[in-house]
């Protein structure tokens, strides 16, 4: 080993002690960083009230005919309404949160196609009933 003058040395010190507190800070940047994930996970309450509105939703536009008139849209309901109730048995809140949301916003798109089909229906109806009173005042009219 070579002798090193001490300058040399306690440029090395410094060199040294900088690097094991960089080292530190980033020890110290980790274990927040994990206390804060853990801690945004675990304040997360289940949404059990969301659930519960989803499947009300569900219900409704089942009820006013999506299954016949909106097959797809109701189907995309229930298939993310079934996997938030996975996610909400696998404690992942979040998840099961955002999936309940979009099955309600599905189901709820599901029934205004159904009710929208349905008055379509109607209004062709009331204007065939319409065209046939028209046509029987004028048949009749002197």
């Amino acid at each position: 080993m070579t002798p090193q003058s001490p300058t040399t040395l306690v440029h090395r010190l410094a060199q040294l002690a900088t690097a094991s507190n960089a080292v530190r800070s980033l020890s110290a940047v980790a274990v927040l960083a994990i206390t804060v994930g853990v801690a945004a996970c675990a304040s997360v309450p289940p949404p059990s009230e969301q659930i519960a509105v989803t499947t009300a939703a569900v219900a409704n536009a089942a009820a006013v005919g999506a299954q016949e008139l909106a097959p797809a849209e109701l189907g995309l309901a229930r298939d993310k309404l079934r996997r938030a109730n996975l996610a909400m048995a696998s404690q992942d809140h979040l998840q099961a949160d955002r999936l309940a949301q979009q099955a309600q916003l599905d189901a709820q798109v599901a029934a205004a196609k159904a009710n929208s089909a349905k008055a379509r229906k109607a209004a062709e109806e009331v204007q065939a009933a319409s065209r046939a009173l028209r046509e029987e005042m004028n048949r009749k009219a002197p």
